[in-house]
């Protein structure tokens, strides 16, 4: 009986996949049509941006347009999580779509008639609100592939679940958030989603392109801080004490050695940044106490661990030697975006289709990283860049993502949608392109109880695999 049924679902997929339809042209009809208001969405968004967890009335924005569809919807996953699910007339696969939706703390600089004025309160600080990472395109794109795909229900092979996701920049102090919670709380799994993509706009990247890579794309990324103690004194004499001030410049620029030095960056990229610094109260007193913070991005699992030794080992050694201390804590915030290479292979001819070859290319991986990797626990996943820069514009004087002067070029929003309606017909799935079925270990990694890379074959990663633990990947 298992032998027949296995038979039977081999060849219901074969005989879909003989009578597939080639809908590019349609769908590209349907897309040129609703353009203007995928922008106008857009436009919308960007000017009223909300953070991670906080994203009330951009849920409420995508909550109405999802029902005005006829679309299955349900809200408050993870918080202000939205997803639609839309069921076609023919029977297939379910497809995973997903956009982030949240902003950042930044203010804009960009002069726009619809750039944010939006004020809000950041880890107890003022702070401007801005799209300055084009959350706002992915979910307009994702409103516009609903649109499309709805009129097109009568002719839809199976279902698909449009994700809104929140918090993907990451969660407020305490809080979970992100991809890592909508799939704790089962996004994936009802219905059981069978594969997932997912879409970033790049401001780097001009506009009518795609960009992919198979394998691992994006890095992992780790969140640190290190606290430098030393002793408080007047600061007009200086010798009395021990600045904790000077130890951390000196840090930081042994952090800077890891990687121009110590780290073998012919076998991956590594980065270590340092984004904040708080210490001192007074111009003329040093203070006892200074803590930094910042993030480490890696693509090689032995590499990673390497790196997180090194930094504890340069910090607290360069504090002792100037007679302070040093205490250093690592958290693991998303794991290595990767794009299972089966999946890449069987949907790079619809992305071709969907905006002609020439305009389809592989890239280098990035250090950028995404907790879009959590959705790849349950599921095969791709991951790939639309281009956002503008015609004609040096790569180097396009401003870089999370500034206040990141601006997107939205006249080509159809390439996203372009490329989701052309996948979610073409998809088919197959041994190495379905869902995961192990949901008992992906809980266990999501939930910490075991580390990520007990879950995970050794293929998961481009390199020998070199087994090292994760942190709880729910503190974003």
């Amino acid at each position: 009986m298992k032998k027949f049924l296995t038979a039977l679902f081999v060849f219901s997929i074969t005989t879909v996949n003989i009578f597939a339809v080639d809908m590019s042209a349609e769908i590209n009809s349907a897309t040129d049509k609703i353009l203007p208001q995928v922008v106008e969405w857009r436009r919308h968004l960007h000017q009223y941006p909300e953070l991670g967890n906080r994203e009330f009335k951009t849920g409420e924005y995508i909550e109405k347009n999802l029902r005005r569809l006829g679309l299955e919807v349900r809200t408050k996953i993870a918080h202000t999580g939205v997803v639609g699910i839309l069921k076609g007339d023919l029977p297939g696969a379910t497809i995973g779509l997903r956009a982030d939706m949240d902003g950042l703390p930044v203010s804009e600089r960009v002069n726009l008639p619809f750039a944010s004025k939006e004020k809000t309160e950041y880890n107890g600080s003022p702070v401007g609100v801005m799209h300055a990472c084009g959350h706002d395109t992915h979910v307009a794109m994702l409103l516009g592939t609903a649109e499309v795909l709805s009129k097109m229900k009568s002719k839809l092979r199976g279902t698909v679940v449009f994700i809104f996701q929140p918090a993907e920049e990451g969660a407020p102090v305490g809080e979970e958030g992100g991809a890592a919670l909508m799939v704790k709380e089962g996004v994936m799994d009802n219905p059981k989603i069978d594969a997932i993509f997912g879409i970033h706009i790049n401001a780097q990247t001009e506009i009518g392109k795609i960009r992919y890579k198979s394998g691992s794309f994006m890095a992992a990324a780790d969140w640190f801080t290190i606290k430098v103690k030393g002793k408080q004194t007047h600061g007009s004499q200086p010798w009395l004490g021990v600045d904790p001030i000077a130890v951390a410049t000196q840090i930081i620029n042994g952090l800077q050695m890891i990687v121009s030095r110590q780290s073998e960056l012919t076998k991956a990229p590594v980065v270590i940044t340092i984004g904040k610094i708080n210490g001192g109260v007074r111009e003329n007193i040093i203070p006892e106490e200074l803590t930094m913070a910042g993030t480490i991005r890696t693509l090689d699992d032995a590499m990673q661990k390497d790196v997180h030794e090194r930094i504890k080992t340069t910090a607290q050694r360069i504090a002792e030697s100037m007679g302070a201390t040093a205490e250093v804590s690592i958290d693991t915030k998303t794991l290595v975006t990767y794009n299972t290479p089966e999946l890449v292979k069987q949907m790079l001819p619809s992305l071709e289709r969907a905006i002609g070859k020439a305009n389809v290319y592989e890239t280098e991986w990035t250090t950028g990283a995404e907790d879009f990797s959590y959705y790849r626990l349950k599921a095969p996943a791709f991951f790939f860049n639309v281009g956002g820069m503008p015609k004609g514009i040096n790569v180097k004087d396009s401003a870089p993502h999370h500034t206040p002067d990141f601006f997107i070029d939205d006249s080509r929003l159809d390439v996203g949608i372009r490329a989701f309606c052309n996948i979610v017909f073409d998809y088919q799935p197959t041994a190495k392109t379905a869902g995961v079925a192990n949901d008992k270990s992906a809980a266990e990694v999501l939930s910490g109880q075991v580390p990520v890379e007990n879950y995970f074959p050794a293929q998961f990663f481009d390199v020998p695999f070199q087994p090292f633990k994760y942190k709880s990947v729910l503190a974003f």
